[in-house]
């Protein structure tokens, strides 16, 4: 049988032993493992508990520190957690002297922010230690059935490519067919999620009574405790942030193809600097784990990331409110603050709407989406995050609202600027590639907002404090980008020309559309400069020059020609804009000077070589002013 665990509050005191003078000062707790056996029993222990801990793997003992008799904690404790016991007593000896009263340890240091628990729904009743009060708050709110898609596996690329509303409100998915995606079998349990990943493998537990953490949790205790009827676990717990790639369990999920083919993770991190031994952004597969009555209160997915979520079994309920800048602007205003702790977000926007999982059903969420998560049932679910490039500007403003409200690091996309760089660099080399990069308008307004940031970045490596420029060229990757601000103003200039905007200087307050379009009026004319290279297009950056440049030019050829004299009552252009237009035989005869040029311009590339060969003609056309009519 798995050895339990047994804590003493004496330095030292490794097992239950002999009794030791009371006087003894008591020092700090330690925890030894000791094995089952007959003797595991307590002078507490009742038919109820023997039968609580039948099959755990651990289990906490504590030491009395006046008679010495060790306890479980099981049965003598009052549901405080051991680990912040500094000194206890039995009933016995707080019986026969009242002055032995237990005491805890002082708290660790922490952030100055103040994080008071949430309790909100009952603020002034006395209930905050209560995990159901969260269902009782809903019962008195008005929530509303959302109105999102219901597709088929098969029908997400076709969605994706037609739908404007694509990556921008939560999906459902009913069933996994059609999605390209590999889930375990829907038999697994919490048990085998403990044996594939490692009993002893530590897991932040959320205690769901005051959404804060309870430490001193592995797997191989979760196991136990989930195992437990809900009638018999002393707190409703939650598991949401289990992330399990490298493990065995990792070899049995395969997250849907839409979001393998969006991820910047998958396809702009190299893949040399992926797996083991290599540090990257592991947030593609996660394990969560509810029992019934969990809550997990409002929030947004780090850096405004997407999240695939697949119900292996059970079921959840999510509340949703749409990340619009007034509901943002109220998220951020709540998060972080006292109104995080005495108000429901719900009331400080337009709406909240609902949508209820059940097994086997897959769902999308969407950049920025708010929401809150109610488990009615024990259930086990498989998800991850993804950044992508159709939603860039709401991923931005996710990670300033995250700065702004102080959210710590850990709790951050990690390497969120590294892998920024790498997607910027990659698109950049796409935009100068012979061939040109097919991208969608909203794609390229994505990388817009993305050059937008870096360049953000780069003044900060021009002109920012010495301690802020270290910190912002710790997360360029030298082995891809080795000129930064290069890097990020051409990426912003050359998807500027792809969206067709016009030269914008960087202080003119953003960009300008250019009037042109895609086809151009007929009369209008394109002003032609004799050489682009001469003017560069935007501040702090010049397109690489050409590597060689040869104009051969032809004499000039003098004849007479016909041709209709231009007259400020017409539209004459129209007869000249195409050859086709000019009637030669209805005009006034012309003297017509013309020559031929042909340009011919090289440069290298990343792959070879770029070549432009431009052939033009012109031509001017004067009439003799004594045959105008």
């Amino acid at each position: 049988m798995a050895p339990s665990r047994r804590r003493s509050t004496r330095n030292g005191q490794k097992s239950p032993g002999p009794a030791q003078n009371p006087s003894q000062s008591p020092e700090p707790a330690t925890e030894t493992a000791q094995p089952h056996g007959n003797d595991d029993s307590c002078p507490s222990c009742t038919s109820e508990t023997r039968e609580l801990m039948n099959g755990s793997r651990k289990e906490n003992w504590i030491e009395c520190d006046n008679c010495n008799t060790w306890y479980h904690w099981r049965c003598a404790g009052n549901g405080e957690d051991v680990e912040n016991i500094a000194k206890w007593y039995c009933e016995t000896c707080t019986q026969a002297d009242a002055t032995r009263i237990m005491t805890l340890k002082a708290p660790a240091r922490k952030s100055s922010r103040k994080r008071t628990h949430r309790d909100y729904a009952n603020l002034n009743s006395g209930l905050g230690s209560d995990p159901n009060r969260w269902l009782r708050m809903l019962e008195t709110k008005e929530i509303k059935d959302d109105r999102f898609k219901r597709l088929k596996g098969s029908e997400l690329e076709s969605w994706l490519e037609d739908d404007e509303d694509a990556m921008r409100e939560p999906v459902v998915i009913e069933k996994p067919e059609g999605l390209g995606m590999q889930m375990p079998d829907k038999e697994l349990t919490v048990e085998d999620v403990a044996q594939l990943v490692g009993e002893d493998v530590p897991i932040e537990v959320i205690d769901v009574a005051s959404q804060s953490t309870s430490p001193g949790w592995d797997l191989g205790k979760w196991a136990d405790y989930y195992s437990l009827e809900p009638s018999k676990r002393e707190k409703v717990l939650n598991v949401i942030s289990l992330e399990i790639s490298g493990t065995e369990l990792s070899h049995m999920i395969l997250p849907p193809k839409i979001v393998r083919d969006l991820d910047w993770v998958e396809n702009f991190w190299p893949s040399t600097r992926k797996g083991k031994g290599h540090v990257y952004p592991k947030v593609q597969l996660y394990c969560l784990m509810g029992v019934a009555n969990a809550w997990t209160d409002w929030h947004v997915d780090f850096a405004g990331s997407s999240v695939y979520y697949h119900i292996l079994h059970g079921s959840k309920v999510f509340y949703f409110i749409k990340p619009t800048p007034a509901n943002l602007a109220a998220y951020e205003k709540w998060s972080g603050s006292e109104l995080q702790y005495q108000t429901w977000l719900g009331d400080m926007v337009d709406e909240v709407c609902k949508v209820e999982l059940v097994e086997g059903n897959t769902m999308i969420i969407p950049s920025g989406w708010i929401h809150a998560v109610y488990t009615p049932v024990d259930t086990l679910v498989f998800g991850g995050n993804f950044l992508h490039s159709y939603a860039v500007e709401t991923q931005i403003r996710v990670r300033n609202i995250e700065i702004a409200t102080q959210v710590p690091k850990k709790f951050r996309f990690p390497m969120f600027s590294r892998l920024c760089w790498y997607v910027g660099d990659k698109y950049l080399r796409d935009l100068k590639s012979a061939s040109g990069a097919s991208l969608s308008p909203r794609v390229l307004s994505g990388i817009l907002a993305l050059a937008e940031f870096l360049v953000s970045e780069a003044r900060v490596l021009e002109s920012g404090s010495e301690q802020a420029k270290k910190e912002v060229k710790e997360q360029v990757p030298t082995d891809r980008v080795k000129d930064a601000p290069a890097v990020a103003r051409e990426l912003r200039w050359r998807t500027k020309l792809a969206l067709g905007y016009s030269s914008d200087d960087e202080g003119s307050g953003g960009p300008r559309k250019s009037k042109k379009s895609s086809s151009p009026p007929v009369g209008s004319k394109r002003k032609r400069m004799e050489d682009q290279n001469d003017i560069p297009h935007f501040r702090n950056f010049k397109p690489k020059p050409w590597d060689a440049v040869v104009i051969t030019k032809d004499e000039t050829d003098k004849h007479s020609s016909q041709g209709p004299r231009p007259r400020e009552e017409d539209e004459w252009t129209s007869h000249w804009i195409t050859d086709s237009g000019v009637k030669l035989a209805e005009g006034e005869e012309a003297n017509v000077e013309s020559r031929r040029e042909v340009v011919v311009k090289v440069r290298r590339t990343m792959k070879g070589l770029e070549r432009q060969r431009i052939e033009r003609t012109i031509e001017e056309w004067t009439w003799d002013e004594n045959e105008r009519t």
